[in-house]
């Protein structure tokens, strides 16, 4: 790193009263329970794991192909297949236990009860540290809105949620949104202790000579380097609006990606999307944050949060 153990930079961070002891996780749905990458990635360097979507029951996901390569990223429509809330304690759980790492499970529900439901169920769990919501799905009972799209829903989720958990709850806000900032907000003010951005962009991808959608469920969410500047944008607009923690994700595949996020206002950030094309990119981008730290003369990653100036900010000095 060519710093010493005497001066290398604090990497820890404090996340919702979860101490990290760097701020760099992975992205929930793209390093599946753990024992996928485990063989590739020594798990206890990671900041923390979020894992896969978990619903009361098991979920089958949506029917293949679903997921197709595209310029900049991918688009999917897995369709948050998982083995329900029991297995994943029983079979995952303990495994996870193993590590000296925070375990952040995503939590979703077709309906704002089923969100409840999941989250009691976890708060009884040994060594769950967080619960991220997936307000990013339709609700069933709405006629298929999404609860991260219409600010009253997303404030009933959360409440709901805030109301049957113990744990901190960090939702997952939707890009497909005018103001992201007012949703931001909102979870702040339903006892939300952390968020978390941006999720996936709506996108469509279609094969021209048989006329057709590529995914067989038509639309899926467009992650990776594409979304980037856009999610940027975005946790730079979130993190202004709250007091709260932030989590930036979109399209990190470089030290350079995570530390522009840090830099406009995210306090920690995931790795998804690159986890497919090679694993070793969150130790690559934890190492990256810490040389530069060290080639600034920073004495830890807090100091770097939020530190963007801009011509407004130049204009007010």
């Amino acid at each position: 790193m060519g710093s010493s153990g005497m001066n290398r930079p604090d990497m820890s961070v404090d996340i919702a009263g979860i101490r990290m002891k760097n701020p760099v996780m992975v992205a929930s749905g793209t390093f599946g329970y753990g024992p996928e990458y485990a063989d590739l990635v020594d798990l206890n360097r990671l900041g923390a794991m979020v894992v896969k979507g978990i619903l009361m029951e098991p979920w089958e996901g949506n029917p293949v192909p679903r997921h197709v390569e595209v310029p900049g990223g991918l688009v999917n429509a897995i369709g948050l297949q998982n083995p329900g809330v029991e297995k994943f304690i029983e079979e995952y759980m303990p495994f996870l236990r193993s590590y000296d790492l925070p375990v952040i499970v995503n939590v979703w529900g077709r309906t704002a009860e089923e969100y409840g439901d999941v989250a009691a169920r976890l708060s009884e769990v040994e060594g769950v540290s967080a619960l991220e919501l997936n307000i990013s799905c339709p609700n069933i009972k709405q006629g298929g809105i999404a609860f991260g799209t219409d600010p009253e829903q997303a404030r009933k989720v959360i409440r709901l949620v805030r109301n049957r958990t113990p744990l901190p709850i960090i939702p997952k806000l939707s890009p497909n949104v005018s103001d992201i900032g007012l949703f931001a907000r909102a979870a702040e003010e339903e006892g939300a202790n952390a968020v978390s951005l941006i999720n996936s962009i709506p996108a469509m991808v279609i094969d021209v000579e048989t006329r057709r959608p590529v995914l067989a469920n038509e639309v899926g969410g467009l992650s990776g380097p594409a979304v980037h500047p856009v999610a940027v944008k975005m946790v730079r607009d979130a993190a202004r609006a709250v007091r709260i923690p932030v989590i930036g994700m979109g399209g990190i595949s470089t030290p350079e990606d995570a530390l522009e996020f840090i830099i406009a206002g995210a306090s920690a950030v995931a790795v998804g999307t690159a986890n497919f094309t090679d694993p070793l990119t969150v130790l690559r981008v934890i190492e990256g944050i810490e040389s530069y730290l060290a080639r600034h003369g920073m004495a830890g990653v807090r100091e770097l949060v939020g530190t963007l100036e801009t011509a407004c900010d130049r204009k007010q000095d």
